[in-house]
């Protein structure tokens, strides 16, 4: 891809880019001369000047507008998904919040500096709110990222602002913003970059910012508009950092455990090293705990009914569990990313690197599952993990961009919709935004259930030693919604297998055969077994490893983990 290394939030860099080239190109060759002056003057080589300028100034624009504004975006639809184009032009929605009590689903334009709401009962936009400061609401090629929307136990809706180093909040019931200054700014970057928002039980708010190792502490009955006031510091310790410049060390997100009193922090050095730290909102103390090679890239956090946290890695296309009380981590692997985001035919021939991206992360709704869902910003989908039974689902949304894909000339589709966030609600949907196609999108609840398949998987635990091989019976059975199934690609399928033997998901120097690899949906009530053999390398590392093991069509699949305990 052309922002194939991309971290996260790292997707400014490319605006960066443009607008450097804007700063470079639109400055007057002397400080001295007006602009007046130049366009009025006789002398034909500042005549010239100003008109480089000028088609300069409209080049940047004009290629921020193609790459950001979605402009000719159109929005589509699957048996699950729901995508809308938002009422203005160019909106750049990022952060996003369903909104259960007023039946909303809330959304920031980060280009334009307004929050924006699309009614649930109504089904239409409807009127946006303006943000009362934004300073880069006239700049042409530039934006404020947002990345969190959180709504706090009196309803009020908080997010961050990275171009203004601080955090707001909107009062429905008074209808209106005040803003909070981060008391610091990174000398290097010029902000801390707010991204991440969470609250106690007393409603006082908890934050980080990307290029700052600081936990934030917000006492919200101290707290005064367009001040820092009731904003304090808590230092995070970056020992396990050593070696590391500070600017490179970066602060994921946060999730508060009011049960255990404790924030989990995520942090990294993208792409070398991560660390999960636990924060004791009594003692007041840290605990760092460091990932295995290859979660480096921690960002999104969750925190599960027994305490534990579940993080997504967003340089690989891997996420998993931390055991908060011994330490250890079980990981699993999304499915591999389609060879259709590349355009190309079959998964032998997607590039080297290519990673589905898992980014942010959040658990179901209380009494529901025990569910873990999270975005796949490269994998293209919406995946909801199910502990209890080791079952994941992905969503596949149905846009695809060819300007963020690493596109054959030729290719009739490639790219993805650049789903950077998301939200779920009590009522059962999810919600999120596709930042540079100017949409945001739904998975329904009524949906989201229904596949037209089901698979299990037998055996569930194996041992195996290097070298050998083994067989697992995948068993694809169809369901009482098979209604779902309206074309041939739905009622066919495609075995798929991923692994965590790599960042990428794929089983490296292992292999895998299955049986068959495609076939129809069997008929109801009737089951399609289909073998699938693993071979473990010779030269593969001892340990503990899960097989992802299911069937897709073009618009979800089901996968099954196995986990494999390879010996010497």
């Amino acid at each position: 891809m052309k922002n194939k290394n991309i971290i996260a939030y790292g997707v400014i860099g490319i605006i960066v880019v443009v607008v450097t080239a804007y700063v470079v190109f639109i400055r007057p060759p002397n400080n001295n001369i007006s602009n007046n002056n130049v366009i009025s003057s006789n002398n034909p080589n500042l005549q010239s000047t100003a008109q480089l300028i000028a088609n300069s100034r409209a080049a940047a624009v004009e290629q921020y507008q193609k790459l950001f504004c979605g402009l000719n975006s159109i929005p589509h639809s699957t048996n699950y998904i729901t995508e809308y184009k938002l009422p203005a032009t160019c909106e750049m929605p990022l952060g996003v919040l369903v909104d259960d009590q007023l039946a909303k689903v809330w959304y920031i334009s980060t280009k334009h500096g307004t929050l924006g709401s699309y009614d649930l009962a109504t089904h239409k936009f409807d009127k946006e709110l303006t943000i009362p400061v934004w300073n880069v609401r006239n700049i042409p090629t530039d934006n404020s990222q947002v990345w969190s929307v959180r709504e706090d136990k009196s309803g009020n809706i908080w997010f961050t602002d990275e171009k203004q180093n601080a955090i707001w909040r909107y009062s429905k019931s008074v209808g209106g913003f005040e803003l909070y200054k981060v008391p610091e700014m990174s000398k290097v970057f010029g902000t801390t970059y707010p991204v991440s928002v969470d609250f106690d039980l007393k409603g006082n708010v908890y934050f980080v910012g990307i290029r700052m190792p600081v936990l934030w502490f917000g006492n919200t009955t101290q707290m005064k508009n367009g001040t820092s006031n009731g904003i304090n510091k808590i230092p995070i310790p970056t020992d396990g950092f050593k070696g590391i410049s500070p600017d490179l060390i970066s602060t994921g997100s946060i999730a508060v455990d009011n049960k255990r009193n404790v924030v989990w922090i995520s942090m990294l050095s993208f792409p070398s090293k991560g660390e999960i730290l636990r924060y004791n909102i009594t003692s007041k103390t840290f605990d760092t705990f460091n990932l295995p090679s290859g979660l480096n890239s921690p960002v999104g956090v969750a925190v599960d009914e027994n305490g534990n946290p579940w993080v997504t890695d967003h340089a690989t296309s891997l996420f998993f569990m931390l055991n908060a009380s011994n330490g250890k981590t079980a990981t699993y692997a999304t499915s591999r990313v389609s060879p259709q985001i590349y355009g190309v035919s079959d998964v032998n021939s997607i590039p080297q690197g290519a990673y589905s991206l898992p980014y942010w992360i959040e658990k179901g709704s209380a009494g529901s599952d025990g569910s873990l869902w999270f975005n796949e910003h490269e994998g293209n989908k919406i995946a909801k993990f199910e502990p209890s039974n080791n079952t994941l689902y992905e969503y596949w949304i149905p846009t695809q961009a060819r300007l963020w894909g690493n596109c054959p000339p030729n290719s009739q589709t490639c790219g993805i919709a650049n789903t950077l966030q998301f939200s779920r609600g009590q009522n059962g949907q999810t919600w999120f935004t596709e930042w540079s196609e100017n949409k945001i999108g739904s998975l329904t609840a009524t949906n989201y259930r229904q596949l037209p398949f089901s698979v299990s998987v037998y055996p569930q635990e194996l041992t195996i030693k290097r070298g050998q091989a083994v067989e697992i019976k995948v068993n694809v059975s169809a369901t009482t919604t098979t209604r779902l199934s309206q074309n041939h690609s739905n009622s066919t399928v495609e075995m798929v297998a991923s692994g965590t033997f790599t960042p990428g998901g794929d089983l490296g120097n292992s292999t895998g055969i299955f049986s068959q690899g495609s076939f129809s949906i069997p008929d109801a009530h009737a089951i399609k077994q289909v073998s699938f053999i693993f071979t473990s390398a010779t030269n593969l590392k001892p340990g503990e490893y899960v097989l992802m093991l299911g069937a897709q069509n073009n618009e979800v699949a089901m996968l099954k983990a196995v986990k494999v305990h390879v010996i010497s």
